[in-house]
C-alpha cells in the first residue's frame, strides 16, 4: 500500500497496478523496492467509488504541495508526510490503533483487512487461483493453505445449495 504511486492508478478504468513496496532499514531509511516475488506484481480492479475517493485525496495532496512550496519533496507516492516525503511504514498501523482506541473499537492490526478481503472473495465464490492472484501469492498452494477452512466451508455451502434446489422442486410439488 505505501509503495503506491499516482502513476499506478488508472482513474478511467479503476485499475491499480501494484509493482513496488515501501521498505525501511536503519541504514537506508525509507526506500522503494520491488515486490517480494514477480507474482506479487499485479493489477487490482477497485470499485469506482474508491477511485472517486482517490481523486479527492489527490486533489488534497496537490493543494498541500502548493501550500508547502519549495519544501515539498516530489515522490509521486500516495501516502506521504506533510512535505511529500515517503511515509514511515508504521504510520498507518499507529493511525488505525489510535482510531480504534478513540472509538472504543477492538484493534487487530492492518493485516486483518487483507484477511477480510480474502474471506469476502472466497465467500463470494471466487476460485482459489483468482484469490491467489489478487493477493499476490506466488503459489496457489499458499492461498489454499492459509484459507483451507474457508474454501471447505464454501464448498459445503455449494453442496447445500444444490440439495436445496433439488428439494425445492419436491416441496413445491408436495404443497400443490
Amino acid at each position: 500500500m505505501l509503495g503506491l504511486e499516482w502513476k499506478d492508478i488508472c482513474f478511467e478504468t479503476g485499475v491499480i497496478n501494484i509493482r513496488r513496496t515501501s521498505n525501511y532499514t536503519a541504514e537506508r531509511g525509507i526506500y522503494t523496492d520491488t515486490t517480494k516475488t514477480k507474482r506479487s506484481q499485479r493489477f487490482v480492479k477497485v470499485p469506482m467509488e474508491i477511485i472517486a475517493l482517490l481523486k479527492e485525496f489527490k486533489a488534497e495532496q496537490d493543494e498541500e504541495r502548493e501550500r508547502t512550496g519549495d519544501k515539498w519533496v516530489e515522490t509521486d507516492r500516495l501516502y506521504v508526510k506533510w512535505n511529500g516525503e515517503p511515509m514511515n511504514n508504521q504510520t498507518p498501523y499507529w493511525w488505525l490503533q489510535e482510531f480504534c482506541e478513540k472509538h472504543n473499537l477492538p484493534f487487530y492490526g492492518l493485516h486483518t483487512f487483507r484477511h477480510l478481503h480474502s474471506s469476502l472473495l472466497i465467500g463470494a465464490g471466487i476460485d482459489p487461483h483468482t484469490v491467489s492472484r489478487v493477493l499476490g501469492h506466488s503459489e496457489v498452494s499458499t492461498t489454499l493453505n492459509l484459507y483451507t477452512h474457508m474454501f471447505q466451508e464454501h464448498q459445503a455451502k455449494t453442496c447445500d445449495a444444490v440439495a436445496d434446489a433439488l428439494s425445492f422442486t419436491k416441496k413445491e410439488t408436495q404443497t400443490a
